[in-house]
């Protein structure tokens, strides 16, 4: 089957964010009240799997492997659903 998985990455808690003091910065230029922003990614994923846990499991080894670095970045992996059988 094929899944859905969203994974989100985002900066650990301590690390400088200056994409994120950027935005912050222009929004509050902008006359919004704005404390911080924190910046990240999302990418949405279309894993071949058995099931659900197959495909969280796989997505998140893609995040340990590839989409995040271990040492600044922490990951989320959420399955949001199936499209069937491959083929």
């Amino acid at each position: 089957m094929i899944f859905t998985v969203k994974a989100e990455v985002s900066l650990k808690r301590g690390h400088f964010d200056p994409e994120g003091d950027v935005a912050a910065k222009a929004l509050r230029d902008l006359g919004f009240g704005v404390a911080s922003v924190r910046v990240g990614k999302t990418y949405t994923i279309k894993v071949e799997a058995a099931d659900a846990s197959e495909a969280e499991a796989a997505a998140k080894e893609m995040c340990r492997r590839l989409l995040s670095n271990p040492t600044k970045d922490d990951f989320k992996v959420e399955v949001l659903g199936f499209e069937g059988r491959s083929g």
